[in-house]
């Protein structure tokens, strides 16, 4: 298992990128429930690239969930690079935190449903409580009470939906792979 990539394959890390883009984009696109705090939705999205992260590390993560953020900005608020650089760096931090948690073992304990829960915690409170206002404020100029409430409940609404959707998919997932040492040679 290398740090990047939890053992994956070059192809296959392409691949789950342009599949992990791809369904975040959907996700962010059409599936986005709106929230009473200007351009700030509840989002489901983030729950698919924190299953990204668990499964194929922090680049995969990263760059997919860059990718499909970007795709979804330039196709509806316009594009906002610092909520771009969040989600990247979401990506980043759950997986880089969940590197010694390996479901394609067939095995998510309740240590690792912690793991998963707190890295996702983190990685939104560094995302949306600190990156993407302070860069909001820097790039664009924006009223700092106004970004900051946006990443208030950007994080708030991220952590609770991502930790309950992306613990279900987590549990899904694991329970497609084959539990190490459950197969047995027959006479």
């Amino acid at each position: 298992m290398t740090f990047w990539s939890k053992g994956a394959s070059p192809a296959t890390q392409v691949v789950a990128i342009g599949i992990g883009a791809a369904i975040f984009f959907v996700l962010g696109r059409f599936v986005a429930i709106p929230s009473p705090i200007p351009n700030t939705s509840i989002s489901l999205q983030y729950a698919a690239l924190a299953l990204l992260a668990l499964v194929y590390g922090p680049l995969v993560a990263a760059i997919a969930g860059f990718v499909g953020h970007l795709l979804i900005d330039t196709t509806g608020y316009g594009l906002w690079i610092s909520w771009e650089i969040s989600t990247l760096a979401f990506g980043l931090i759950v997986g880089i935190l969940l590197l010694r948690v390996n479901v394609r073992d067939g095995v998510f304990s309740s240590k690792d449903i912690f793991a998963f829960n707190g890295a996702i915690i983190v990685a939104n409170a560094v995302a949306w409580l600190l990156i993407a206002p302070t860069l909001d404020v820097l790039i664009y100029a924006e009223p700092a009470g106004k970004v900051y409430t946006q990443g208030v409940f950007a994080f708030a609404s991220n952590s609770v939906v991502t930790c309950l959707v992306g613990t279900l998919l987590a549990a899904v997932y694991v329970k497609t792979q084959t539990r190490t040492g459950s197969l047995k040679l027959e006479d």
